[in-house]
């Protein structure tokens, strides 16, 4: 089991860092958006500071994951991300629905593998 926890681990990482740093860097064209994702797409791209910021926590969880350090604090901060990546990849752009429930199931497992961690916040 530590050897599973281990490879989600780096690979939830790198494809954290994969996003985040092709988007800082322009690496990938951006997809063509069409019908309620490209409105809501505008909306995000419109708010000026919500994609870079989400970006960013991408880019420090994902080096947390691959580093291996603060994996626990990288879990609980990057869980609303990837919680919003499966919500709009589910009811806006299906097509890419297993890459979205694969990344949210693979940091829930590591949630539950590093369960023992969380146990002192949930104590009164």
């Amino acid at each position: 089991m530590k050897i599973a926890t281990i490879v989600i681990r780096v690979l939830i990482g790198l494809f954290l860092l994969f996003a985040s740093i092709s988007f800082f860097l322009k690496l990938a064209p951006e997809t063509e958006a069409t019908g309620n994702f490209k409105a809501f797409n505008t909306g995000l791209v419109a708010s000026v500071y919500l994609i870079p910021l989400a970006k960013a926590v991408e880019l420090l969880c994902g080096l947390a994951f691959v580093i291996g350090r603060y994996v626990t604090l990288a879990n609980i901060v990057v869980l609303p991300v990837t919680l919003n990546i499966l919500l709009i990849n589910y009811f806006m752009s299906p097509e890419t629905l297993p890459i979205a429930a694969a990344l949210f199931l693979g940091n829930l497992f590591l949630i539950w593998r590093y369960w023992d961690n969380y146990k002192t916040v949930f104590t009164p």
